[in-house]
């Protein structure tokens, strides 16, 4: 009796165990199969929202099919308690298994309205834009100048969102100056800026912030980024440049993201430039003595004149030896690289080629050739400026 008691119980247990593993092999098929979505949504995640009222919420709109199944899945994968404030696109056929990514692992937005505050070397100006589920694309709402009064009721009108997501991107070559002066026009930033941090400290790129972030948390995120930028790039340097310290590094970088904006070009026109240092021969760059002129506190808006060139400063490159004393902008990461290290070549010289780019030369009569040019093709600009004016 008692064996058969047992034996039964045994029966019973495997079918127990059997119907579980069923149950699991059942459960982790849904989580990590296809989702039910027909097509996408934007999924606002609250801050301090519990797992719990997301997973409801999903399969409420039909995003997943259980909401019991998504908390075990996330709770499997600890990651119950990583939820990510933001709004998400979740994707049509979307599984639970990269519906819990999008929301707990990077933490940056990727739906709804998004507002990019964009520092650049001539401007500074707002983009506010709204994610078209149908093309997964940005499709511009409004755009207006740093600062500008009245602010459009575009913007007024999402200001308070809080699924507005906040951006910066500062361009690369923009001054510390320039930067400073910006982020003071943010007005979704808060704290004030009392000083300037050194040129060349802060790193171009984007950030993603908060309403009400501090605008001196930001720079210092700027600065720590920078250095690490600088230090990784510097361990990894060409042997014999002519300068022995990171900081000379990142003025080269700085010189060189003044005068190209061509990437490919960079590592050409560091190789010109440490050449010249290599054979003492001066720089000769106009970005460094328009730097010594405007300190960096916004663009110059007109050409240099000759007297300019000839005026001794720390930054006339025309008339000292060597590098500036400090950086004339903030460059970005490819910049930085390409000052430790450059092309291998023996060109001398650089000027406009009409392209957006340049022509490179290793001797003097070589350069003076395509100097002219450029000069040809700059007086057919002019006359043909010229033309349009009359004609109009």
């Amino acid at each position: 009796m008692w064996r058969s008691i047992a034996s039964n119980a045994l029966t019973l247990f495997i079918v127990v165990l059997i119907a579980l593993a069923a149950l699991v092999a059942w459960g982790r098929n849904e989580f990590f199969a296809a989702g039910p979505l027909v097509e996408p949504i934007c999924l606002e995640v609250e801050r301090g929202a519990s797992l719990s009222a997301v997973s409801r919420n999903l399969e409420a709109r039909g995003a997943i099919s259980d909401a019991r199944i998504f908390r075990i899945g996330a709770e499997y994968a600890d990651r119950a308690d990583a939820l990510k404030f933001g709004s998400y696109m979740v994707p049509a056929k979307a599984s639970m298994s990269e519906v819990l990514e999008a929301i707990t692992a990077s933490g940056k937005s990727t739906c709804g309205r998004d507002l990019n505050f964009r520092i650049g070397v001539t401007k500074s100006d707002v983009l506010l834009s709204e994610l078209d589920l149908a093309s997964n694309s940005l499709t511009e709402v409004a755009r207006f100048d740093a600062g500008a009064e009245p602010l459009p009721p575009e913007y007024l009108e999402v200001a308070d969102d809080p699924a507005l997501v906040f951006r910066i991107t500062v361009a690369e070559g923009v001054t510390s100056w320039q930067i400073v002066d910006a982020l003071k026009k943010a007005d979704f930033l808060q704290g004030s800026l009392e000083t300037v941090p050194p040129e060349g400290s802060l790193a171009p790129g984007g950030y993603e912030v908060d309403r009400g972030t501090e605008r001196g948390a930001l720079i210092a995120e700027m600065t720590t980024k920078q250095a690490a930028i600088l230090a990784e790039a510097w361990a990894r340097r060409a042997e014999g440049l002519p300068y022995d310290t990171p900081e000379e590094a990142l003025i080269m970088a700085s010189i060189v993201e003044k005068e190209t904006g061509i990437a490919e070009e960079r590592g050409r026109v560091t190789s010109v430039f440490i050449n010249r240092l290599q054979q003492n021969m001066r720089l000769q760059t106009d970005p460094t003595v328009i730097y010594g002129i405007t300190k960096g506190e916004g663009a110059l808006g007109r050409g240099l004149r000759q007297s300019e060139l000839r005026r001794e400063t720390p930054y006339n490159t025309y008339v000292i030896d060597g590098l500036p004393p400090t950086p004339i902008s903030n460059p970005g990461a490819e910049a930085i690289k390409a000052a430790v290290n450059p092309d291998q070549t023996n060109y001398l010289f650089f000027v406009a080629d009409g392209t957006g780019g340049h022509a490179f030369a290793e001797t003097l009569d070589e350069h003076n050739e395509n100097v002219a040019k450029w000069r040809a093709i700059e007086a057919a600009q002019g006359a043909a400026e010229e033309g349009g004016v009359q004609g109009e």
